[in-house]
């Protein structure tokens, strides 16, 4: 919300104190200036980029219009630019993603094109919301460490956004923890982290974790395989010309078998296939070959009608909160719907219950008056929780997690 302030993208909102930029206040700047040093001098990386992408418009020429809007470019040179920084950002073959548009990008992609935009302009300032929240850990590391080349190399001045403190004392100068909407703690970086003054602040430190908890020994032999994938083969349609297609493969001859009771990992490079993995086990992808036991049934066989009880039984959290979550229903209708379907019986009073209960075991204990509050009005982790909360508040014997914890 602070980035936001600077930047005065917030909506409604009374603003107070002051904002100055090469000696100019930001509050007296009249839109039309505001406009001009967005994406230019100001320029800023969002949390989600699913919502901030334009899905109307591929990838590439969403970066190329930055740099025709701000740095007056041909049509062509911004285009050979835009493939440049999707290279720069680590996207393999860019000449061919920055065709794609939003929604066939992986999590992690989109991201990526999210800074490749915000730094197209090589802007004197950088609000990064949450910069690398989508990215796996090489990934990330290949983009702070640009990050701070370009801080270095351009004078670029950097306000990074997160709830990682080892990305805090790794990147930064200086730290300001906030807390309730007040900043409690600020100054150098080794300062704050030698010697914490303020209780929140000491919190936050003792909750880095320090050691691994082992997990209970089982005896997968003793357990029933309630998934079971076999050959999977999954291929993405693209223009091949009039008459044919040309098939990009995605899946190639996965296998794999999950006892009750039991879990597995699946790891693997941002654009390897994990989020299509998912879907295609649960059915929510056309797949082309191979064959799937999911609690008995395979959900790519089965009628509509038949399939329904088998999606209570298994529950997929998105990786992306704010695009799986409907932004015209309120928390209370999210979280309550699964009951709504499978569990007739229960009244709206016991529904509401029943959500603000699952509601507070995740972390996110909210009042009555909240629960009638849309997503929008709350954080990328609250959005999460709640994602989180919706897939328990069945009990599924089966529970699919793509990467449930990157916006916490």
């Amino acid at each position: 919300m602070s980035a936001l302030a600077i930047l005065r993208l917030l909506d409604g909102a009374q603003q107070g104190g002051s904002v100055q930029f090469d000696g100019r206040e930001l509050a007296s700047l009249s839109e039309r200036h505001m406009r001009a040093i967005r994406g230019k001098d100001i320029a800023m990386i969002f949390q989600e980029p699913m919502t901030a992408l334009n899905p109307l418009h591929p990838v590439g020429r969403q970066i190329a219009e930055v740099l025709e809007l701000h740095e007056a470019l041909p049509r062509r040179a911004a285009w050979t630019r835009a493939v440049e920084l999707l290279a720069q950002m680590g996207i393999a073959d860019p000449a061919r993603r920055a065709l794609n548009y939003p929604h066939q990008l992986s999590g992690g992609q989109r991201q990526r094109v999210m800074i490749a935009m915000a730094l197209a302009c090589r802007p004197r300032l950088l609000l990064a919301d949450e910069p690398t929240t989508a990215l796996d850990v090489t990934v990330r590391k290949q983009i702070l460490d640009l990050l701070d080349a370009l801080q270095a190399e351009y004078g670029l001045a950097l306000l990074f956004i997160t709830h990682d403190l080892n990305l805090v004392r790794r990147y930064t100068h200086r730290v300001a923890v906030m807390q309730q909407g007040r900043v409690v703690e600020a100054g150098a970086v080794q300062s704050v982290f030698a010697a914490p003054q303020h209780p929140y602040t000491r919190m936050l430190l003792q909750s880095r974790p320090h050691r691994l908890v082992q997990a209970a020994p089982t005896d997968s032999a003793e357990q029933a395989l309630v998934l079971r994938a076999r050959s999977l083969d999954v291929r993405f349609a693209q223009s091949g010309g009039f008459w044919r297609k040309r098939w990009h493969p995605v899946l190639r001859d996965i296998s794999l078998d999950l006892p009750a009771g039991q879990t597995l990992g699946v790891v693997g490079e941002s654009g390897s296939g994990k989020s299509t993995l998912a879907l295609a086990l649960l059915g929510l992808l056309r797949r082309q070959g191979g064959t799937v036991d999911l609690l008995g049934s395979d959900p790519a066989t089965l009628a509509p009608r038949a399939l329904r009880p088998l999606r209570a039984q298994a529950q997929i959290v998105f990786q992306d909160p704010f695009s799986s979550l409907s932004p015209r229903r309120t928390v209370a209708q999210i979280v309550e719907e699964g009951l709504e379907i499978h569990r007739p019986e229960l009244n709206p009073g016991q529904r509401l219950q029943r959500a603000q209960d699952i509601l507070a075991e995740v972390g996110l204990p909210l009042t009555h008056a909240e629960m009638q509050r849309y997503p929008h009005a709350f954080s990328g982790g609250q959005r999460q929780r709640m994602a989180i909360a919706r897939a328990l508040i069945l009990e599924p014997k089966i529970l699919i997690l793509d990467e449930p914890t990157s916006a916490l």
